[in-house]
């Protein structure tokens, strides 16, 4: 598989995860680990990199940690087909070590350091998103099929972005994840991990929805890639200057960072596509694939219905919205098409490891069009 993108967990037996079947838990312990001779070279990456690059500013991110399941139980079958359980064995999984949850073969769960962890179950989520950001009424109907309370728990601390540019992005990471796996026994242990979000965006006509990146921004540009960012604790404390939030602030607000874990994917649509919320069904999430062209960042990869046809979406779309700066043409694909994609494919290398890494998601969660 492409060296590019792996996958640190899937929602494929229970056919993604609504907001409702996952909780949060915040901690300082889920931080990145201090030494103080990275710090110095943190902040001298970001001297140099401001210095050149006016423009840039600092901004908190949440940090995935780790990710488990909370319940022991898993069903013995599972709605896997196409490229189901034969194929989901043969995605490469993350070469990071990072602490989640696996299942034994009569399943029940075991928490471990690993580098390779598959076939997770996965669970469903609110009718609407609350609280400081817009309700947004969900369109997406259960389906009516069985299954099981399962939660999944993302455990998250924080990080930001000068301390993604000196970690994830510096040319000495390999030296850092060595250093944490020898120092801490985790790779990750000294990286900024931040959490992003992507969204499989289809359209009332079956069109998937991509975004040909802009030559200027910092990461694969040129490339085709999914709308998506990141979550904001910003979000969560808006009286609050980005420099000032903690982990013990967040705390006791783990509904509200949920929430805008979940809401962030669709304002990212928003902001990027140019499309209304109210067109915008519940997000789902396919689950969690790693970049590693960024030394496995994480990404919560989600599938997003919009009631739009894709010649409206393509109108609303060069009409520019507050993000049109990032993207320079929208792309769409035949969702049938899409579901097919691997690196046999010409298009498969026009494509950034986030839009890959929701392929493989996709394919092995929702293998079939519309199957939820």
């Amino acid at each position: 598989m492409d060296p590019d993108v792996s996958v640190l967990l899937h929602c494929a037996p229970w056919r993604g995860l609504r907001e409702r079947q996952i909780q949060v838990e915040l901690s300082p312990r889920f931080n990145r680990h201090i030494l103080a001779d990275t710090e110095k070279h943190i902040e001298s990456l970001w001297k140099e990199r401001t210095k050149r690059e006016t423009w840039l500013f600092n901004g908190a991110k949440f940090r995935l940690h780790s990710a488990k399941w909370t319940t022991p139980h898993i069903p013995t079958t599972t709605p896997y087909n196409g490229r189901g359980a034969q194929e989901v064995d043969k995605v490469p999984l993350e070469t990071s070590r990072q602490q989640c949850c696996c299942l034994d073969e009569e399943g029940w769960d075991h928490t471990q350091t690993h580098t390779r962890c598959g076939g997770q179950p996965a669970v469903p989520a609110p009718e609407t998103c609350s609280g400081d950001r817009p309700t947004v009424s969900h369109s997406l109907k259960d389906t009516g099929h069985q299954r099981e309370p399962v939660q999944l728990s993302l455990q998250l601390g924080l990080t930001c972005y000068k301390d993604f540019l000196g970690t994830n992005w510096s040319k000495r990471v390999g030296e850092l994840q060595k250093r944490g796996g020898v120092e801490l026994g985790d790779p990750q242990a000294l990286l900024a991990q931040p959490l992003g979000v992507g969204a499989v965006m289809t359209t009332a006509d079956g069109q998937v929805v991509l975004l040909r990146r802009s030559q200027k921004v910092a990461e694969a540009a040129g490339l085709l890639d999914i709308p998506g960012g990141h979550p904001e604790p910003k979000a969560v404390c808006k009286a609050i200057s980005e420099e000032s939030i903690t982990v013990e602030l967040l705390q006791g607000r783990e509904e509200a960072v949920l929430m805008e874990i979940f809401f962030s994917v669709l304002a990212e649509i928003r902001d990027e596509v140019n499309v209304p919320l109210s067109s915008l069904g519940e997000p789902i999430l396919l689950g969690i694939a790693l970049n590693h062209t960024s030394a496995g960042r994480p990404s919560a990869e989600f599938y997003v219905r919009c009631s739009l046809t894709a010649e409206e979406v393509k109108i609303l779309y060069w009409r520019g919205g507050p993000e049109a700066n990032e993207s320079t043409d929208v792309v769409f694909l035949r969702e049938t098409e899409w579901l097919t994609l691997d690196e046999s494919v010409p298009l498969w290398s026009e494509l950034c490891p986030s839009a890959k890494g929701a392929i493989i998601l996709h394919q092995v969660v929702m293998p079939v069009k519309g199957d939820l």
